[in-house]
């Protein structure tokens, strides 16, 4: 599928249903990104925070709208399409709600990273015009500069800090991933292509390899936030 546009590689339905089945998904968790942003500003310390958080919040309503024109565009109704995601993805934000400001903060670039880490990972086996789409959506909205900084500010003031963010950055993982393999075993296409059956779909060694990077990639940016993974 990767060497072929959406036109020729939509021809086969079961493609087409995985491809919408993203969409609705990607849209969905950019809705829920705008909001969880907004909500989050709220507990900016100072007017600087506030603004910063709503300009990121603002880029997420932007890829969310790229997202349902496009779902537009190939003949499918947005809402229909997000709607077997919502369920899924607002367990998690409700399950993994900040209580502080710093929580906040390691929340947005945790976690939208580990989602950002696998649609990538996904990305690769779509076709061109999808995989340009969800790639130009995936762009870092910011955050994560802005979240290493304060961060490891707030640690070097207080190292105490560090340990409980730690444990809520593990806690952020282990949801993330619970949560996204109970979206894929849910969606029949989603898991298909994941798997292998959609044309040059992932085989079962091909996951185990994947969630090994995005596991790596988080160790990473513990280590960049001054946090033990």
């Amino acid at each position: 599928m990767a060497a072929q546009d959406w036109a020729a590689a939509s021809a086969d339905p079961q493609y087409r249903a995985a491809v919408v089945d993203l969409l609705g998904a990607l849209a969905y968790g950019e809705l829920a990104a705008f909001e969880r942003l907004a909500e989050d500003a709220k507990l900016a310390p100072t007017l600087a925070d506030k603004a910063e958080l709503a300009k990121m919040a603002s880029a997420e309503f932007h890829h969310f709208e790229q997202l349902r024109n496009r779902l537009t565009a190939i003949e499918t109704e947005p809402t229909k399409a997000m709607e077997p995601f919502a369920a899924a993805l607002d367990d998690f934000h409700r399950q993994t709600a900040p209580s502080d400001w710093l929580e906040g903060l390691v929340k947005a670039y945790v976690g939208d990273s580990i989602a950002s880490d696998f649609y990538r990972e996904v990305a690769v086996r779509l076709d061109s015009d999808t995989r340009k789409l969800v790639l130009a959506v995936l762009d870092d909205t910011g955050h994560g500069n802005f979240a290493v900084e304060k961060v490891r500010a707030a640690i070097e003031a207080d190292p105490r800090v560090g340990g409980r963010l730690a444990l809520w950055a593990r806690r952020l993982m282990g949801e993330a991933l619970s949560q996204a393999q109970r979206v894929v075993a849910e969606r029949d296409a989603l898991s298909t292509m994941l798997v292998g059956g959609v044309a040059d779909g992932f085989d079962l060694a091909a996951v185990g390899e994947m969630f090994t990077r995005i596991t790596k990639a988080h160790t990473k940016r513990m280590a960049a936030l001054g946090l033990a993974a």
